[in-house]
């Protein structure tokens, strides 16, 4: 299974999950991600759910307190004995933290500290993935202090990550809410008197899955002639599938050259640059007929890369780059399908890149002929 996931202005073109981290410690923002999944965010919290209803929960220090930024993730899968995961990662984006990360060793682990009182050591932790597994005891404990005020502090010899709390319970509703646990046992938020028994939870669903199918570089036209199309032809083809050209893509009428190239042998990739901004960019790529009718259809105005069939869209939530927004695409043999949607979390300086994984659409990818 690939787990490989939209406008603050129309200015920098950054895609909606990072509007949100953006602006996270001011207000709460939501969105509906295409395909059925959802990112939510409160204050110092963040929830990305994914179209199979696996909720990942994401929560950082205080915006004001950057000097050591820490993440914890909390997963939870669908379904009614569904247990949580979680995991820390101690930022090393300041001096202060990263001289405190440089002590880690097979050695010394993470405590977590609630309300001043410890709750054991962390799982060894793991330089390949850049963080530590929480024990159960301790996702149980921190589960129970985030319904609250509290003062939750992860603890590596005598440096202090101090994670908030502020937006957590909100998180923890919405993920309720989509998991159709509100109201049960296993609620993150207990409600007096739960009256559905957890049997009522929804059950996972299953990922989409798509064929990828390679396209055909060296495939003879269908007409058995060479496709050719003035620049000019080309951007006023493409400007019928855009809502406002203007906006959406205002350097489809530049001199920068297309890139046309086969598919099939009937179909074409066609792109253009179309925007730029102080730290992003995005081509615009239409598929089209070899002939007429061309019937270009859009597949976006935001790409950043492509390769033989695939088609990735990343995006900098900010200049420093230590929050990202990711949406793929593959090529199933007549168009291209969103494979991946995603967001690394909040921008809080965890890491350079982000610090997780936070899909909101998933698939499950076969390779096809």
């Amino acid at each position: 299974m690939i787990k490989n996931t939209l406008s603050f202005s129309q200015f920098i073109h950054i895609p909606i999950p990072l509007v949100a981290a953006i602006g996270a410690a001011v207000v709460s923002t939501a969105s509906m991600a295409a395909g059925g999944g959802i990112e939510f965010t409160s204050q110092d919290w963040q929830v990305a759910c994914d179209n199979t209803r696996t909720c990942r929960l994401a929560g950082y220090q205080a915006e004001n307190n950057s000097e050591f930024p820490v993440s914890v993730l909390l997963v939870r899968r669908a379904g009614a004995n569904a247990d949580v995961d979680g995991k820390v990662k101690l930022g090393g984006a300041k001096e202060s933290s990263s001289k405190a990360l440089m002590q880690l060793g097979s050695r010394h682990r993470i405590s977590l500290l609630i309300n001043g009182r410890d709750y054991g050591e962390t799982r060894p932790f793991s330089a390949a993935a850049g963080n530590a597994e929480l024990t159960a005891t301790q996702v149980n404990a921190l589960l129970e202090a985030l319904t609250k005020t509290s003062k939750i502090e992860l603890v590596l010899r005598n440096s202090r990550w101090q994670l908030s709390d502020k937006g957590a319970s909100a998180v923890m509703l919405k993920a309720d809410e989509f998991q159709g646990r509100v109201g049960t046992p296993s609620a993150f938020i207990k409600t007096e008197g739960a009256a559905k028994p957890n049997s009522s939870v929804l059950a996972p669903k299953p990922a989409p899955k798509l064929r990828f199918v390679a396209p055909n570089p060296k495939a003879v036209p269908s007409g058995q002639r060479k496709f050719v199309m003035r620049s000019s032809q080309l951007a006023a083809l493409m400007k019928d599938t855009l809502r406002d050209a203007d906006s959406d893509c205002p350097n489809l009428d530049d001199k920068s050259p297309w890139r046309v190239s086969r598919l099939n042998n009937s179909q074409l990739l066609a792109q253009h640059d179309c925007w730029v901004s102080a730290y992003n960019a995005g081509s615009g790529v239409w598929v089209i007929n070899d002939k007429k009718p061309y019937k270009p259809t859009l597949v976006t105005t935001s790409a950043t890369s492509y390769d033989k069939g695939k088609l990735s869209s990343v995006q900098k939530g900010r200049g420093i780059g230590d929050c990202i927004s990711q949406v793929d695409w593959l090529w199933t043999g007549r168009a291209f399908e969103k494979s991946h949607e995603s967001t690394t979390g909040l921008c809080r300086m965890i890491e350079a890149g982000g610090a997780w994984q936070l899909p909101t659409y998933v698939t499950e990818v076969k390779i096809g002929k």
